[in-house]
């Protein structure tokens, strides 16, 4: 690996743009194998910031160059090769100048399948699902003896642990669009979970990327399987096909891997949520593909549970029961939380706009959730506009300002076998740094 690194970047001027958690983990990457290279890191933020970033992975702020705040956008052709943070926008200037220049675009992730010494990579993308369904495809794995490595658009940087991966090794990728829209290779192992209308618009300020229409958004989560023309498989429901035959054609017309499809399972589990059981579908599918044991394949599925932040049981209060999905940014994927429960439901939702379609999700409101709760936001206005249009009560819509006043006047409204719930249908930025945190306050307000 470190002979291939070296003929990748040897007397390469190198953009590190974007200082995430993947080009951190490919820097200390380079400094654990003792290679020194003509490096610039490229970011928004200040310098003071960047070297605490630095600092707290044990990285020498004296090793690089810097091109920071105004200036992180400019001059990006005179470098020879660049690594792009996810977050970073493939149609922002100074890429679109570096692409006239011939630079060569790349990201950590293009990087790690090029140096990854296993074949075996399993990469599961999708609109939702992905990360339960990666969870639960490693956990299958390890139950089945084999050693696998999790890592991805699910916290954990690739280059952490490619130096542990040996030839005969499975490496589980959970991969979102803005880390496949330019990714150069594909894995042996492709899952599709879904495909919603998500990230068509700029709604976070921190990671502003977007895809500028539905058709791009497909596209770039095809780079997931139509970089290898043979012995490779591409496991995905019938209707994400429908989508590409209608939308993409000539993508799968070019794809001469195997496709397989998988259908919802019907399994004992202790997952919550009806849609589970699709992710379960894709796991089960994807464990016969391997020829993997199916008793313990079974075992595994029946004993996992939902992971943080995506359906969430967080706790049982005078007979009210609380989940948390903060993960839920879409209304498709909020409707499906709705279906998952037969009680009552006081629903906390909204926030920033990323573009959605909200006249789905409100359509039965009424039917299902006795009282709406929603942060600031666009999103927020278009859901109570929205609810309206279906003739919701306007006194069951309560707006608030934080979390606190949110879970307050639940824990208010709620009654005995009532379900409160977090599951916002839009975007945390405005309100709260990210997903992660949005659910750590819910938990945090109802654990007082």
């Amino acid at each position: 690996m470190k002979n291939e690194l070296i003929k990748i970047l040897e007397n390469k001027k190198i953009a590190i743009l974007g200082l995430g958690l993947e080009n951190q983990a490919l820097l200390k990457y380079i400094k654990k194998v003792n290679l020194e290279f003509n490096i610039t890191i490229c970011d928004f933020r200040a310098q003071t910031e960047i070297n605490d970033k630095l600092e707290k992975v044990n990285l020498d702020t004296q090793d690089y160059k810097y091109q920071l705040q105004a200036d992180f956008n400019v001059n990006l052709d005179k470098y020879d090769i660049m690594f792009r943070s996810p977050g970073w926008s493939l149609s922002c200037p100074g890429i679109k100048s570096a692409k006239k220049a011939k630079v060569e675009i790349s990201s950590a992730m293009n990087l790690f399948f090029q140096l990854c010494p296993s074949e075996n990579i399993i990469a599961v993308t999708g609109s939702k699902g992905k990360g339960t369904t990666a969870t639960l495809i490693t956990e299958i794995l390890k139950n089945n003896k084999k050693i696998v490595h999790l890592g991805g658009n699910i916290g954990i940087a690739p280059f952490d642990f490619i130096e542990n991966i040996k030839k005969d090794d499975y490496i589980v990728l959970e991969l979102s669009s803005f880390q496949l829209e330019d990714l150069k290779y594909s894995s042996k192992y492709s899952i599709i979970t879904n495909i919603y209308h998500e990230h068509l618009s700029p709604a976070d300020p921190h990671n502003p990327n977007y895809h500028h229409s539905y058709k791009d958004y497909l596209l770039a989560k095809a780079n997931i399987f139509k970089h290898k023309k043979y012995n490779n498989y591409l496991i995905t429901k019938g209707n994400v096909i429908l989508e590409y035959k209608k939308n993409t054609p000539e993508i799968l017309k070019k794809y001469h891997g195997e496709i397989i499809e998988y259908k919802k399972a019907k399994v004992q589990t202790k997952l919550k949520g009806i849609y589970n059981q699709e992710n379960i579908g894709a796991s089960l599918k994807l464990a016969e593909t391997l020829n993997l044991n199916k008793e313990k394949t079974l075992e595994t599925v029946r004993d996992f549970k939902n992971l943080e932040n995506r359906l969430e049981f967080v706790a049982e209060k005078k007979g009210v029961k609380y989940f948390n999905n903060s993960f839920s940014t879409t209304p498709e994927s909020t409707k499906l939380d709705l279906k998952s429960f037969s009680e009552d439901i006081i629903l906390i939702a909204g926030g920033p706009d990323k573009g959605a379609d909200f006249s789905s999700l409100t359509k039965n409101f009424k039917d299902k959730v006795k009282k709406t709760i929603l942060f600031p936001g666009q999103g927020s206005k278009k859901i109570k506009e929205s609810l309206l249009k279906n003739n919701y009560n306007n006194n069951n819509i309560i707006e608030v300002e934080s979390m606190s006043e949110a879970v307050n006047l639940a824990q208010k409204n709620a009654k005995k076998n009532d379900v409160v719930l977090l599951s916002p249908a839009c975007a945390s930025f405005g309100l709260f740094k990210n997903y992660k945190e949005r659910g750590k306050l819910f938990k945090k307000e109802i654990n007082k």
